[in-house]
């Protein structure tokens, strides 16, 4: 599906709706192992990037993208503003205007690098990286039905966060304790990943 303003407005209605819809079950996350304001701080920022929806409409993809970032890095604070304002300014230095499947593969990983240095994190310890690695690794084998595997692979990599034990982030000030919860990073990753791939399947 080729990149237009309709489906880049369609994108960002999708993706803010969703976390704002999901507001409250991210901060109930965050009560249990965190700072409990993730999904508050997420609200935030995605509100605010919905105010902006028709001049980020109409802007070339990697400015849209860069602009998000920006927003979210001012709005959502936390740790989530800068690793969620990173992942997205990155996005939007990597893909061209209109981007092949080989370019979004290539733009996610040097977001994901990005998001590892800026939080001095990896896959394995309870973050956001263990949802969007395996999605990354899933996006790049590409083949049929990619949106709704996507979205399956995203959802499974947050559930597999529970047993895991916090290394990084204020969950991981629990030690044992970060067991049996969801990490709430991981699952809002998850809720925007689902979200996208729900607006380019319509």
């Amino acid at each position: 599906m080729a990149m237009n303003a309709a489906l880049q407005r369609k994108l960002i209605e999708t993706v803010t709706g969703t976390v704002i819809a999901h507001a409250d079950d991210l901060t109930a996350l965050d009560q249990a192992i965190g700072d409990g304001d993730h999904g508050i701080n997420m609200r935030r920022g995605a509100t605010a990037v919905l105010e902006q929806l028709s001049d980020l409409s109409a802007k070339p993809l990697p400015d849209a993208l860069k602009t998000i970032g920006l927003t979210l890095v001012m709005k959502v604070g936390g740790a989530s503003g800068p690793l969620y304002g990173t992942l997205f300014m990155t996005l939007g230095k990597e893909l061209p205007a209109v981007p092949a499947h080989a370019d979004i593969v290539h733009a996610l990983g040097a977001a994901i690098a990005a998001v590892k240095k800026i939080g001095r994190s990896d896959v394995g310890q309870k973050t956001m990286l263990d949802v969007l690695s395996p999605v990354q690794e899933e996006l790049a084998s590409g083949g049929s039905g990619l949106p709704a595997r996507l979205r399956e692979r995203a959802a499974a990599a947050a559930n597999a966060t529970v047993p895991m034990r916090a290394t990084k982030g204020r969950a991981s000030f629990l030690g044992e304790r970060s067991v049996g919860h969801m990490d709430p990073g991981a699952q809002s990753s998850s809720l925007m990943i689902a979200a996208i791939c729900t607006a380019m399947e319509e």
